[in-house]
């Protein structure tokens, strides 16, 4: 299977299960529990219809959007997600690449493997820093020193993942970093001779934003392990609000879910939330984001950017959510696939393929802007 003959997110899921280990496949596309809210992420918007308008004089398109104060070229960005140099070796530097050649914002995690200050070299463009609250506060204040150093726009705390999900595909093959799999996990890795190539020919695994913090050669750093061990269940709205204001400009809360936390997220001066369930790899039974939408752009999107993540596999989703009141929509999965099948080509065309859906997407509902999708345009089945 080539590249060429990738056209949607499944092609480009299909191509990197047959290049990747089973674990590590596994862990992009695992979720919590019995991952039905994995599943239901995706379904959610198969439940909604879109009611296109004719005849409105579409021969030129602007899907540009602005979200906390940075202007996007399209209405989706790529989400923050953790170890990306472990799918494919280029890693974060592919993403930031192809984000910055499409115009669009792109994010490094807490748990990224190139530094934050490379990403900035790498693009200029909108940038958020994705980072978890520490039980070291230390850490937490390190943290956002350093994306002010590196000339981050936005900082994003996600706030849905005090503790590890249950996520079982691991546990069965043992998935660790580093690696400390069980005879299970590492017949995978055997099968697989290409990927092992690519991770003993280039540079040393490393976590640079924690390389201060957790020591990778002494036992496995399982996921699960750092969210229980290392970071702090008792963090609170007061913990959060003492953030908001030291670090001075646009701060996003990722996970919220509730009315109730989206008005308090404004009450401390944030500018924006996403509303997600981190993929269905938390709480497993969570309602999907897009399910949750109407009600909390309804109650707060008038005084804060609100985002959505989760399930997005096509450019008709994000024309749903835009409808609904998003501001834009986060791909997860959706560029990891092709990270891990081809590095920066495949996020490339996986971007370019988002575009060029949302665009064709937009003439066909007869909308020449972003802000012309309501509600008018979308039925809901029961």
């Amino acid at each position: 299977m080539r590249l060429t003959d990738c056209y949607n997110f499944h092609d480009f899921r299909r191509m990197a299960k047959r290049r990747l280990p089973g674990p590590i496949f596994d862990y992009i596309d695992g979720a919590a529990d019995d991952e039905v809210t994995y599943r239901r992420n995706t379904a959610a918007f198969e439940a909604c219809d879109l009611v296109p308008n004719v005849l409105r004089g579409v021969a030129d398109i602007d899907m540009s959007v602005t979200v906390m104060g940075q202007k996007l070229a399209m209405p989706v960005y790529c989400s923050p997600t953790a170890l990306q140099r472990l799918f494919h070796h280029q890693g974060e530097r592919a993403v930031a690449a192809a984000a910055a050649k499409h115009g669009t914002m792109f994010g490094v995690s807490s748990l990224g493997t190139i530094s934050l200050e490379e990403a900035r070299q790498i693009s200029a463009g909108p940038q958020v820093y994705q980072f978890y609250f520490h039980k070291d506060r230390g850490l937490n204040h390190e943290m956002m020193a350093r994306a002010k150093n590196a000339g981050v726009q936005a900082m994003m705390l996600t706030v849905d993942s005090i503790t590890g999900g249950n996520r079982e595909r691991d546990k069965r093959t043992g998935f660790a970093i580093p690696f400390k799999l069980n005879l299970a996990g590492m017949t995978q890795f055997a099968i697989k001779p290409s990927w092992a190539i690519d991770w003993l020919t280039h540079e040393r695994f490393a976590l640079p934003q924690l390389e201060n913090h957790v020591k990778m050669d002494g036992g496995a750093l399982s996921i699960s392990r750092y969210f229980t061990e290392m970071l702090d269940p008792s963090m609170s709205w007061d913990d959060v609000a003492e953030m908001v204001r030291a670090w001075g400009g646009h701060f996003c809360l990722k996970g919220i879910m509730s009315v109730e936390d989206a008005k308090r997220a404004v009450e401390i001066g944030c500018t924006g939330i996403v509303l997600s369930n981190h993929g269905g790899r938390q709480l497993d039974g969570s309602r999907s984001a897009f399910d949750q939408l109407a009600e909390i752009v309804d109650a707060v999107g008038d005084r804060i950017d609100v985002m959505m993540d989760g399930g997005v596999q096509r450019g008709t989703h994000v024309l749903k959510a835009l409808s609904l009141g998003a501001k834009a929509v986060g791909l997860g999965r959706y560029y990891l696939f092709p990270l891990a099948a081809a590095g920066r080509p495949g996020v490339e065309r996986a971007l370019e393929t988002m575009r060029t859906e949302i665009e064709r997407g937009m003439k066909l509902m007869g909308c020449t802007s972003v802000d012309q999708l309501t509600r008018s345009n979308l039925r809901f089945r029961s």
